[in-house]
């Protein structure tokens, strides 16, 4: 059993990352803080209770959860202000990813508090690192809508996002989420990672209709990550790029057109602007805005002379 023994701690908030799963994920320093605060802030303490058990430590624990964040937060905001240390700690994972964590560290932070980062296990990382998929850059949206209309508006507004794409998802709710990605994203492929670092840590790869395939054998539980490849990129011709090019500009600067191109395309906006230098695009839409105004009267016609009386 390791022995945890007290340190000084700073005053100020500690976010502290706990196991995902396996509890000798922890790491020394993390034990050697919640050790040490005056009050560990878990989002379940009976969760919570189960790891200090572990390891001995007697640190006094405090609820901080969705349901009474707002009653909560003005006191633990007090506390720190005393001058306490304070660790924050979700059930599994690093806090404030994709919890109520996010207001309290802005509130201490607002209040001139000091916040300490004690890193370590994270889902979406762990499950990103041994997959295979795209690393270089991934976008991570946390849960998605329960409802199937919101959610699938969720994938549509994400699917334009380069690289890869990971979520958090309920057992019950995967085969539900796999057939929103199909029906928005088309046939992408998809990573579905359960019970990370637990005796039955398992990665399932296909595309939807290959996942529900081996879904419909092997019904989902615990708690999953799913990850989704990019889409493939389109193609885009020449005389595709000019068309778009001249329709921004007429509205927009030439910078903006470029910008807004590139948005679309999804191409390297150095690739884009050369091509609108190519089209002698000038540096203000303002230009070409004005092209069409039809020319001043050079010759108006005179008024007519008053009658003599």
């Amino acid at each position: 059993m390791t022995q945890v023994q007290p340190i000084s701690l700073a005053p100020g908030l500690y976010v502290v990352a706990t196991p995902l799963g396996n509890a000798r994920d922890i790491t020394l320093r993390a034990l050697d803080v919640l050790a040490s605060a005056q009050a560990i802030l878990c989002e379940d303490t009976r969760v919570s209770g189960k790891l200090t058990t572990r390891y001995q430590i007697a640190t006094q624990r405090i609820a901080y959860h969705e349901h009474n964040a707002e009653a909560m937060r003005p006191k633990i905001l007090a506390r720190l202000e005393k001058g306490e240390a304070l660790a924050l700690i979700s059930d599994a994972g690093t806090p404030l990813i994709s919890d109520p964590g996010m207001p309290l560290v802005r509130a201490a932070r607002a209040a001139g508090h000091r916040v300490f980062t004690v890193p370590g296990a994270s889902a979406p990382i762990a499950a990103l690192s041994i997959s295979g998929m795209a690393t270089d850059r991934f976008t991570f949206a946390g849960f998605l809508p329960p409802k199937q209309g919101a959610r699938r508006r969720a994938l549509a507004e994400l699917g334009s996002q380069s690289g890869t794409l990971a979520l958090f998802e309920s057992a019950k709710r995967l085969t539900a989420l796999i057939d929103d990605v199909e029906a928005e994203l088309g046939a992408r492929d998809i990573c579905v990672a359960r019970e990370l670092t637990k005796k039955f840590e398992e990665l399932i790869f296909g595309t939807p209709e290959e996942l529900r395939l081996q879904l419909a054998e092997t019904p989902p539980r615990g708690e999953i990550v799913v990850l989704i490849g990019p889409g493939e990129k389109a193609e885009w011709k020449g005389d595709d790029l000019d068309a778009m090019l001249d329709d921004a500009l007429a509205n927009m600067s030439r910078r903006d057109a470029v910008q807004a191109v590139a948005e679309m395309t999804g191409l390297n906006r150095k690739q884009i602007y050369a091509r609108a230098l190519s089209l002698g695009a000038p540096v203000s839409g303002a230009a070409t805005k004005n092209k069409n105004r039809e020319p001043a009267d050079d010759n108006p016609e005179k008024k007519p002379k008053k009658k003599a009386k």
